[in-house]
């Protein structure tokens, strides 16, 4: 595919869509390219699409919303002709500590959601257990490897919850049940689900904005979050433009 930029022609064979959960994640993804050329509507919301052919997604907040917007996205491109090779959710989160202080990078090679089962007597239950469904959703190991290697982030499950961590007891009941869980977010399982149903590698990278634990809104750091997300957007751009499938 070759797009028109103000600088001049950028030539990428790569269809990448991106979803975060608000713009302002979005803006900071959007800010390691050139300037976008186009506002595409969808069902809801819209994406814009870079200089460089990334299209970036505001999906919206929670698995649920942000399925069923990747999902049209994903659905419209394939419509058009021009379906996606790659589905990247990304954005700022909840960090566990010590493995991931704030205004760092993780990336996923686990994509689990950490609150669908069932609450019982003896614990929780993954609707797995239960007979149903889905809970983990694993990005290609050599994708993972790549970006690992590009970002100096370290690769582990980030956990997609509906409710946010807000207590220390939680906390440990999520790190007791997910050992080796560096994150949590909102949407990153919704966006591996509609993936796929589409049959697209998913990938998810997150920008630690605060400690998975009590609620202290006020030690929140977003704008180092954003940043980091935008420094690992330029140097993970290359990386996903020249991955390859076949190579898994």
């Amino acid at each position: 595919m070759v797009v028109q930029a103000e600088e001049g022609l950028i030539t990428t064979s790569a269809r990448i869509l991106v979803a975060t959960a608000v713009p302002a994640e979005r803006d900071a993804v959007a800010r390691a390219f050139a300037s976008p050329v186009e506002h595409v509507p969808l069902p809801g919301t819209e994406l814009i699409r870079t200089a460089a052919g990334w299209d970036l997604l505001d999906a919206g907040v929670g698995p649920a919303r942000a399925a069923a917007s990747a999902s049209a996205a994903l659905t419209a491109a394939r419509l058009a002709g021009t379906p996606y090779h790659l589905v990247v959710s990304a954005g700022i989160g909840g960090g566990f500590q010590p493995e991931a202080p704030v205004g760092s990078l993780v990336v996923a090679d686990r994509i689990t959601v950490a609150d669908l089962g069932a609450e019982t007597a003896d614990g929780f239950l993954p609707v797995t257990d239960l007979g149903f469904g889905t809970v983990t959703h694993r990005p290609p190991r050599s994708l993972v490897r790549a970006a690992t290697q590009a970002t100096g982030a370290p690769a582990g499950t980030v956990l997609t919850v509906s409710t946010v961590t807000g207590t220390a007891a939680r906390a440990a009941e999520l790190r007791t049940r997910h050992p080796r869980a560096l994150a949590e977010g909102m949407e990153g399982f919704g966006v591996a689900e509609a993936a796929a149903a589409h049959g697209a590698p998913v990938l998810e990278v997150r920008a630690v904005s605060n400690p998975v634990g009590p609620r202290n809104r006020a030690a929140w750091r977003i704008g180092d979050a954003l940043t980091a997300l935008t420094e690992a957007f330029g140097k993970l751009a290359p990386v996903l433009e020249s991955w390859n499938r076949h190579d898994e």
